[in-house]
């Protein structure tokens, strides 16, 4: 048994027309915490997940589950894992109840066991337990989804872009349920565009570009690649013009008296930019600052990647 929820080793897939969508990814997801895999469109995400799922035969590499390897154990692989997809895909003639049930069946889990209820209860679908599926939201939909994803209690979850086109009160029912989940020992791999989500959950992310793996680290960890910082001052008096300082990466006019001031923080700190700007013979009345958010290390290191 290995320590690790998923462990992937130089996975590859070159596709028939001859389109590499994964250049030898490696990477482990520890068991019991949230983590994020994001990239951006076409970055090699769904076709990793795919492969996981079962959907995609990769070209080479290794793929772990649970400890169960996808190619000699694929049932026990299989059963480890649930995978909501990014396409709502449902039965319009199946009411939610109905959907699970036969989820369950398909898994070999005796009715007896089957917690249909308490999922659908889980993902605030009770009250719909025998409406057609057709007749749900969108956001319904997503979250059966979720319930199906979790019939045969799998140790590893994964969703991908779960939260798309669901409404905020929704979404954050939803990542109530997977802190519910995570909590009580369920291993979360997170693929979502809400940066900021990823930032709030995800205790680790991986970030693939152009089918290769860029980062893997502590999302502290990553936060603090960020560089950039900026500082926006009001001053003493009305200026016509932003002040152009050495130690200043740009300062731009924010209103008569206010200056956004970006710099490096590997150059100068915080300190530094206000002596130098209080030298120059400005009087500083008010001091905010902004911190680098995980937005600024997604662009700072797929930018740098496209660019090479």
């Amino acid at each position: 048994m290995t320590d690790a929820a998923i462990r992937i080793q130089d996975l590859q897939k070159t596709y028939a027309g001859g389109k590499t969508a994964l250049h030898g990814v490696s990477f482990d997801v520890p068991r019991g915490q949230i983590f994020g895999l994001l990239g951006p469109n076409g970055a090699g995400k769904s076709t990793l997940i795919n492969i996981l799922a079962g959907l995609v035969n990769k070209s080479a590499g290794k793929a772990e589950i649970w400890g169960f390897d996808i190619d000699e154990h694929p049932r026990n692989a299989k059963r480890s894992i649930g995978i909501v997809p990014q396409e709502i895909l449902f039965d319009p003639f199946f009411t939610p109840r109905e959907a699970l049930e036969i989820q369950g069946g398909l898994y070999g889990i005796p009715k007896a066991e089957r917690k249909t209820m308490e999922l659908l209860k889980a993902v605030y679908l009770s009250d719909k337990a025998d409406a057609y599926a057709r007749s749900l939201s969108g956001g319904m939909k997503r979250r059966l989804l979720v319930a199906k994803a979790m019939v045969h209690t799998p140790p590893v979850l994964v969703l991908d872009e779960p939260t798309a086109g669901v409404d905020v009160e929704l979404r954050q029912q939803l990542w109530a349920y997977v802190r519910e989940l995570n909590a009580r020992g369920t291993t979360v791999v997170l693929t979502t565009h809400y940066l900021e989500e990823a930032q709030e959950l995800c205790d680790r992310i991986a970030i693939i570009n152009h089918g290769r793996l860029i980062a893997n680290e502590p999302t502290t960890t990553l936060l603090a690649k960020a560089q950039e910082k900026v500082v926006e001052v009001t001053l003493d008096r009305d200026i016509a013009a932003a002040p152009d300082i050495a130690c200043f990466e740009k300062s731009e006019l924010k209103g008569d008296r206010v200056i956004a001031i970006t710099y490096h923080k590997d150059k100068v700190n915080a300190g530094e930019v206000l002596s130098a700007l209080n030298a120059a013979g400005y009087g500083i009345i008010d001091v905010s600052t902004r911190e680098a958010d995980l937005e600024d290390v997604f662009l700072s290191l797929t930018s740098d990647r496209a660019a090479a």
